[in-house]
């Protein structure tokens, strides 16, 4: 999943509760669902981002030898500036982007 090129708000949206719970029909699963979702976003984000800012670490980092990295702060501010996962993984459920099946709901094979 691209969520750099998610069409996701990056401010907190008021939900009409009924529109999350329509694919569903309970609210609770539905947010369970995004929760879940959210939870991979997120993941895979800071794996990303972790694996650029480890480009720039060095081996004997001590209070000493802090200093701001121009390129560190600039990948940092982008990271910001993205939507959040919950935001993410909200958009992409209401807008059916989500996998999700319950084995409960489904039938038993007898």
């Amino acid at each position: 999943m691209d969520y750099k090129k998610t069409n996701a708000p990056t401010n907190t949206v008021t939900r009409d509760i009924m529109d999350l719970c329509e694919n569903t029909g309970n609210i609770y699963e539905s947010v369970s669902i995004i929760a879940k979702r959210a939870n991979q976003i997120s993941v895979v984000m800071k794996a990303e981002l972790s694996k650029k800012l480890q480009e720039f670490a060095s081996a004997n980092d001590s209070l000493d030898e802090m200093f701001e990295n121009r390129e560190q702060i600039e990948i940092s501010r982008y990271y910001e500036k993205l939507p959040k996962a919950s935001l993410i993984a909200t958009e992409d459920f209401i807008e059916g982007r989500v996998y999700y099946r319950n084995p409960l709901k489904e039938g038993t094979p007898e």
